[in-house]
């Protein structure tokens, strides 16, 4: 069984394991324009990953964690807002302790790693994870960020089987200085997120598509719809 990544809209992302574990990164769908699916629409899950608190990416968690049963990973000060918001504290990771920079943690066999990300939160400080699966396969979900000089680290520590980047510009990298990420990853597959949702954000991938054929040419670009699911 391949590991399959689906992509929910603006920057949430459902990651399904060659295990069948269940990931849900930055599950915003109350409000968002391009949502897939509805929080009542989901099935189970086992962990719900938060890369940063703003309302387009944290403010459903509450809301998906009580009806999907999954555990909550975030940063301490974003867990303890959402324990407060509805989030059960047993559901939150270590009893509502969360983790941080540079930590990483073992969910039923999938590492995962949270690293920095150039950005801003309402609590805590931006993040982006890296997942090293079941299978061994590795992927980077870099949240919202600008370009940053760790991402170059990231390429030589990991073997980045796909990337995952925000390419809409405003309020992230835009299409060329993501293709200079992507380049500094080594992935092999990039996938561009973070566009097309609202109108200050790029409203395609071309740019993007353009400057990475410019920077990295042997990394295969995958350009997902709204609900469509990618396999590796």
């Amino acid at each position: 069984m391949a590991n399959k990544l689906r992509w929910l809209g603006h920057a949430a992302w459902q990651l399904t394991t060659s295990k069948g574990k269940v990931f849900l990164v930055d599950p915003w769908l109350s409000g968002n324009p391009v949502a897939a699916l509805n929080i009542a629409d989901l099935g189970r899950a086992d962990y719900v990953l938060l890369t940063h608190d703003h309302g387009d990416h944290a403010s459903d968690a509450p809301g998906v964690v009580r009806q999907t049963g999954a555990t909550l990973i975030a940063q301490p000060e974003t867990t303890a807002r959402y324990v407060g918001a509805g989030v059960p504290q047993e559901k939150a990771l270590a009893n509502g302790s969360g983790m941080n920079i540079g930590g990483t943690v073992d969910l039923d066999g999938v590492k995962v790693m949270m690293v920095e990300a150039y950005h801003s939160s309402e609590t805590g400080t931006p993040a982006g994870y890296i997942l090293t699966l079941e299978d061994g396969k590795v992927i980077y979900f870099a949240g919202d960020t600008g370009l940053h000089a760790n991402m170059a680290t990231w390429g030589q520590l990991f073997d980045i089987d796909v990337a995952v980047v925000p390419i809409g510009g405003h309020f992230t990298m835009d299409g060329f200085l993501a293709a200079h990420a992507v380049r500094m990853l080594g992935a092999k597959v990039a996938v561009p997120i973070h566009y097309k949702t609202f109108p200050l954000l790029a409203q395609s991938a071309d740019e993007f598509i353009q400057h990475l054929n410019e920077q990295s040419p042997t990394t295969r670009v995958q350009v997902l719809e709204v609900g469509e699911t990618f396999e590796f």
